[in-house]
């Protein structure tokens, strides 16, 4: 790897500059299922009841995420998104679901996902509609943030249509107040962020006050190319948005689309990868009722859910970028570092990249464990400063791996600018 321009990161400084939402909750990216991306806002249950926004459909995903170990590797929300109220408020002034796809309301949804050991994730949105033109949260913040309450909701998604961006925050701001008002933990996930980036740069001090986790940038979509422009504006803009990552709060690049049609499977272990180095919340949107094996086993992959849990609370930047790789990198507790090596090639086959050539690795003096984690589980064992390993990555694929300093202490150590 030649003339590469690396990234002015000092770890030890990068601890979140303002306080979180003191609510107690998202002390870790938060870890569940949401429906949008694969079922979006499909309300014909006569004509696809087996796709469709109904009770139905979460009640089976809550026993799928039971039955097929995904509770057990820390998946534990359930989220609903955009389409399922009525069209109508009641005679009170109160959100309703739509009585034909959620004849037991909302309450009773909560209670099947709660007995299974899981918890519920609705939707609303800041202003008078919701993106889908469903009833909006505006002028009935408190109401509805008691309504949600009462029914034992445990995260609320509030998304930014509709809305005067002059107006966003807010409203965000009284809805995250009229939620600790209700009492009850409800995780609050925002789009403040997403709104306001068009206009002007958000106020990540106010946001990480707000929220638990927002959003930044576009919807992804079931392609690479959506995939690939959300890892890019993450890294272009990582100087302003990862010190307001930590506990209590974290930067959202959207759902994991793994399990569904626009990835391969080395796209696939991309975005797992990056999307632990960012910190990011991990919702999946797929149908765990029919997944590939391959899928599942990347997305309960014990490793990669470890390094996005790790307690350390750092989110990682991208360190390195030249000759089609990219290498991101993030320090964790027990004096360790995660590395992810993105070959961002699209042709060919699997390009060696030499270890030596992280921008951390030059810390690793005299020697540094290594373990492989993609494309595969290795330990590669104890390597010296100037190892020879050299890593096999795919096209768009990605090689994560850990190394742990033997004798130094990563998050004590300032990077310096430099080429290599």
């Amino acid at each position: 790897m030649s003339k590469v321009a690396l990234i002015l990161v000092v770890f030890n400084v990068m601890s979140p500059a303002v306080e979180a939402l003191d609510n107690g909750l998202a002390l870790k990216p938060t870890m569940g299922w949401l429906h949008w991306e694969r079922f979006m806002c499909n309300t014909d249950c006569e004509a696809d009841p087996d796709n469709c926004i109904s009770e139905r459909l979460y009640m089976q995903m809550a026993d799928m995420m039971v039955k097929e170990g995904w509770k057990e590797a820390g998946y534990e929300y359930v989220c609903i998104d955009d389409c399922w109220p009525s069209h109508q408020r009641d005679d009170h002034g109160r959100l309703q679901a739509d009585p034909k796809r959620f004849p037991g309301g909302i309450k009773k949804l909560a209670d099947y996902v709660h007995s299974k050991g899981l918890k519920l994730g609705i939707y609303s949105d800041v202003g008078d509609k919701t993106c889908a033109g469903y009833p909006g949260s505006l002028g009935y913040y408190e109401t509805d943030a008691q309504t949600f309450a009462d029914w034992g909701v445990d995260l609320l998604k509030f998304d930014g249509c509709n809305m005067k961006w002059t107006s966003l925050g807010e409203g965000y701001i009284n809805m995250s107040k009229a939620l600790n008002k209700t009492g009850k933990s409800i995780l609050y996930s925002c789009e403040w962020p997403l709104y306001e980036w068009p206009f002007q740069k958000p106020n990540y001090t106010a946001i990480r006050e707000t929220c638990n986790h927002w959003r930044n940038f576009n919807d992804v979509f079931d392609s690479w190319s959506s995939v690939k422009s959300i890892m890019e504006w993450t890294a272009s803009h990582q100087d302003i948005i990862v010190p307001s990552a930590g506990p209590g709060g974290w930067n959202d690049p959207d759902m994991l689309v793994i399990g569904n049609f626009g990835l391969s499977h080395s796209q696939q272990e991309s975005q797992m990868a990056l999307w632990a180095i960012m910190a990011a919340p991990l919702f999946m949107s797929n149908d765990l009722r029919d997944i590939c094996p391959r899928s599942k086993k990347l997305l309960q992959n014990r490793w990669i859910i470890d390094i996005n849990q790790d307690p350390l609370g750092k989110q990682g930047y991208r360190t390195a970028k030249g000759n089609s790789f990219e290498v991101w990198e993030r320090p964790l507790s027990k004096n360790r570092l995660a590395i992810a090596v993105l070959n961002q090639q699209e042709i060919g086959g699997p390009r060696g990249f030499a270890i030596r050539d992280v921008p951390g690795w030059k810390y690793c003096d005299p020697q540094c464990n290594v373990t492989l984690i993609l494309p595969q589980y290795k330990e590669m064992g104890v390597q010296p400063k100037g190892s020879e390993l050299v890593l096999p990555v795919n096209p768009s694929g990605t090689a994560l791996l850990t190394v742990s300093l033997i004798s130094r202490d990563f998050n004590k150590l300032h990077w310096k600018k430099t080429s290599v």
